[in-house]
């Protein structure tokens, strides 16, 4: 920005009144610029001179110009922008965060309880379903006797056949071992600690409430450092062992211990190329949680505890009345057979 406004005002103000000028050489005093009267040059000059400039037209160097004023409150603003769009942007992580640890609260919550819908299902319903699997094989078999017929014949053979599955992984380890590896109950034998099978689908609402409190305090996408994450995965993966057994003094130790442990890493100012990387991350994060969870919902066990959702284990009791009904049915259907 140039200084011409203050040049302007110099010129019209200081004119003849100079001193040092041929009015002044003449000995003539010039008149006071105020039309007040005569006066010394130096009098009429203290009154009306602008002390930021000099007699020679020249800009006084101790004064500030007023471009630079306006500069500087400009980059002050741009920069008040800039800290305003990067606290927006820290809130706005702050929040996708906590939306994605309550969202990943909610998929292993329903993890747990498929995968106790599933052990439950099979020590509760399993010999039902193997007691009809044998009545149907004894059925066909009686059938195929009495007819003789090729078609009844392999329709009986593989009725038995059904009847003596090839052995899983689980029944080839003794139900030390699944697909997925060592079961927790192997697992707690090996290392001697309590095992603790579920009584039920769901863990009681103490329990949940427990479970969600420690996630959110203490979940591994809180941390900010390498050493931090590792301690909260080794923490909760304890949390989450105790909540799948429903084990609410368990949950209520870890909680006292999580209180009385080294303190959170205090959260810090990001900047924006952090923050915007953490949100990338978290959005990688929920489309990962999301796949889990349709593939959860479209299970076998999912869409059974999806019939019940308020009640799953009231379900098991269900569909232990219908297998039990269906069991009746096949042994009177059996006994005319062979009776």
């Amino acid at each position: 920005m140039t200084n011409s406004h203050a040049e302007n005002a110099q010129d019209g103000q200081h004119g003849a009144d100079v001193p040092g000028t041929s009015g002044a050489q003449g000995g003539t005093q010039a008149p006071d610029a105020r039309g007040g009267g005569q006066g010394t040059a130096s009098g009429a000059d203290s009154g009306h001179r602008d002390p930021s400039h000099r007699d020679d037209g020249q800009v006084d160097a101790g004064q500030p110009d007023a471009g630079d004023g306006d500069a500087g409150q400009q980059d002050a603003g741009d920069g008040a922008r800039q800290d305003e769009g990067t606290r927006r942007l820290a809130r706005a992580v702050l929040a996708a965060e906590q939306a994605l640890i309550e969202f990943e609260i909610a998929v292993e919550t329903f993890r747990v309880e498929v995968e106790n819908f599933s052990r439950l299902h099979h020590q509760r319903l399993g010999p039902m379903y193997a007691r009809l699997d044998e009545l149907d094989a004894q059925i066909a078999e009686a059938i195929a006797a009495r007819t003789g017929d090729p078609e009844d014949l392999r329709k009986a053979r593989e009725a038995r056949a059904a009847v003596l599955p090839m052995p899983e992984v689980e029944e080839l380890f003794h139900g030390w071992m699944g697909s997925e590896g060592i079961f927790p109950e192997a697992q707690a034998m090996l290392t001697e600690q309590s095992v603790q099978p579920p009584q039920k689908v769901r863990p009681s609402e103490e329990a949940r409430k427990a479970y969600r409190e420690l996630v959110r305090k203490a979940h591994p996408d809180l941390a900010r450092d390498d050493a931090e994450r590792a301690r909260r995965d080794e923490f909760i993966a304890r949390v989450n062992r105790a909540y799948s057994q429903g084990d609410e003094a368990a949950l209520r130790r870890l909680a006292q211990e999580w209180e009385a442990g080294p303190a959170p890493v205090e959260e810090r100012l990001s900047e924006s190329e952090e923050l915007y990387a953490r949100l990338e991350w978290l959005a990688q994060r929920k489309e990962l949680l999301a796949a889990v969870a349709a593939e959860l919902e479209e299970s076998a066990i999912g869409a059974m505890i999806k019939m019940a959702p308020e009640d799953p284990d009231a379900l098991l009791d269900e569909i232990a009345e219908k297998l039990l009904a269906d069991v009746a049915e096949r042994e009177a259907h059996l006994e005319q057979l062979v009776g």
